[in-house]
């Protein structure tokens, strides 16, 4: 029984140890850290794209109180006569003046409507053209980071905002900004593609 017990015993402390000579054939982690921030707000093409995509926001929003004001006076406007109308005593005179703003209304809504749309519209192309620009950045950024990784014998990268703190000599930011800048100088600040209809698929049909 005593032999059986310590068997066992032997047994149990065994297996941690097959489970850490497993773990030391595992190559250790060897870390540089990027700041994504800082890449995204310094690289030259980045800097111009946010101006421009600035610009754009600046645009939608002068748009926006050039169709929204004449809108909201017309409807403090139609309130007034409506209320006009409410005061006026029964008859036809009355229903000539509810109906004439009833019409109104409905005119205005229909502005608002068109008004809504081209905003929305507005701001579907400065989203996808923001996504453009980050798609076009992060296309390159790939293969520096892991041309960088080869140059400093890393196998891990890791963005700096994931970590609580670490060595300034693992951080290679520098260098991925540098090259980052030689190798895209700029980037179409434009909408993403417009994926074309499958062969035999016409659109509209």
């Amino acid at each position: 029984m005593n032999k059986f017990l310590f068997g066992a015993a032997v047994a149990a402390l065994a297996i941690p140890a097959a489970a850490s000579a497993q773990r030391g054939s595992m190559p250790g982690a060897v870390v540089i850290v990027v700041d994504g921030t800082r890449i995204f707000g310094e690289c030259n093409a980045c800097r111009v794209a946010q101006t421009t995509l600035q610009g754009m926001i600046t645009q939608a929003q002068q748009r926006q109180q050039q169709l929204g004001q004449p809108i909201q006076t017309e409807m403090q406007s139609i309130q007034a006569a409506g209320n006009t109308a409410q005061a006026m005593p029964v008859g036809a005179a009355r229903t000539a003046a509810e109906n004439s703003v009833r019409a109104r209304l409905q005119a205005l809504q229909g502005r608002q409507d068109a008004a809504n749309q081209e905003l929305q519209r507005l701001d579907q192309n400065l989203q996808s053209t923001r996504a453009n620009v980050s798609r076009q950045i992060s296309a390159v950024l790939g293969p520096i980071y892991q041309r960088v990784m080869a140059e400093h014998g890393a196998n891990l990268a890791v963005d700096a905002e994931a970590t609580l703190a670490h060595a300034n000599g693992l951080d290679v930011t520098a260098e991925v900004l540098a090259a980052l800048n030689a190798a895209l100088p700029s980037v179409s600040v434009t909408p993403l593609p417009q994926q074309a209809p499958p062969p035999g698929n016409p659109q509209g049909r």
